[in-house]
């Protein structure tokens, strides 16, 4: 048998290979990284100081800062640390535990989206039941199964790709260790990680994404048959939208860069798609629910 060199380090290829582009890419990565960590930081610390926010939607909403953080750290640093240094190195194990983090991350979010979709659907459309349904104990289990939920799906992913044998090439060309990159580097057979991505990862996708849709489909067939006051729609409506804006600046890059089973997609596009929702939508979506939300803005002033 020919012998092998197992491969214990990869190289990340990076978002650029230009020197003076680097510096201004980390100077930018460095600022939303920051507002990343204030923004989301502050929703949290107003979320559970504030005795009026203590509610399902703003205990979710605490939940989804929290992801948002994570989802942040889990690549930018990295990614500062290359600019800087000029060296994208990172260890087998690294890999791997960067791998798993950012799908434990992602896909609890993904969840975390449907499940206040849910959420509002009660709350709007069940106005009399809802304490009773999204009791705290309630709140807590969708909770702690959209968190266990991705911590599986993540597992899943890390033992597979840990099966695999890298012997060649051990340049990654991404930003951080994505499945697809990855596993594209195999010397053995990737077919079985490849089909688990497509139907495991595109479910975990398009299944919330899809209810989410429908969830909202009734809630403004409700608002519009039901609801005769403006002021209720009005309301309603302002925080429908909300969610709805981070919904779509989430998932739209998701599905694009894991439903389609190819992995053809051009690296540098797979980057920059990726981008939007592991660095820019965590810095909009404090913005995005402080600057539509009186309640939240309030307690913020106070």
């Amino acid at each position: 048998m020919e012998n092998q060199t197992e491969v214990r380090k990869f190289i990340l290829l990076g978002l650029t290979s230009l020197q003076g582009l680097q510096k201004f890419l980390f100077m930018l990565f460095l600022l939303l990284y920051l507002s990343t960590l204030l923004g989301n930081m502050a929703i949290m610390t107003v979320v559970a100081c504030e005795p009026r926010l203590h509610t399902p939607m703003y205990f979710f909403l605490f939940n989804l800062s929290c992801l948002d953080i994570f989802l942040s750290t889990v690549t930018v640093p990295k990614v500062l640390d290359g600019f800087l240094s000029g060296h994208q190195g990172i260890s087998y194990t690294g890999c791997l535990s960067q791998l798993h983090f950012s799908y434990f991350v992602g896909s609890s979010e993904a969840l975390l989206l449907a499940v206040m979709a849910y959420d509002r659907y009660v709350a709007i459309c069940n106005p009399l039941r809802y304490i009773l349904i999204m009791s705290p104990r309630a709140c807590l289990l969708l909770a702690v199964g959209t968190w266990t939920t991705g911590f599986l799906h993540a597992l899943m992913h890390t033992v597979m790709t840990s099966q695999l044998h890298f012997c060649g090439p051990n340049h990654i060309q991404h930003y951080f260790c994505d499945i697809k990159p990855v596993v594209r580097l195999a010397c053995s057979s990737s077919q079985l990680n490849l089909n688990l991505l497509n139907t495991i990862t595109g479910s975990i996708a398009i299944g919330p994404f899809v209810f989410i849709l429908f969830s909202y489909l009734y809630i403004f067939s409700f608002l519009r048959l039901k609801v005769q006051s403006k002021e209720g729609r009005r309301k309603a409506f302002s925080t429908c939208i909300s969610h709805l804006t981070v919904v779509a600046l989430f998932y739209v890059p998701i599905i694009f860069n894991y439903v389609p089973p190819s992995l053809r997609n051009s690296p540098k596009r797979t980057m920059i798609v990726t981008v939007m929702y592991t660095v820019v939508t965590p810095v909009l979506n404090p913005l995005i629910y402080t600057l539509r939300n009186v309640e939240v803005k309030r307690a913020l002033k106070r």
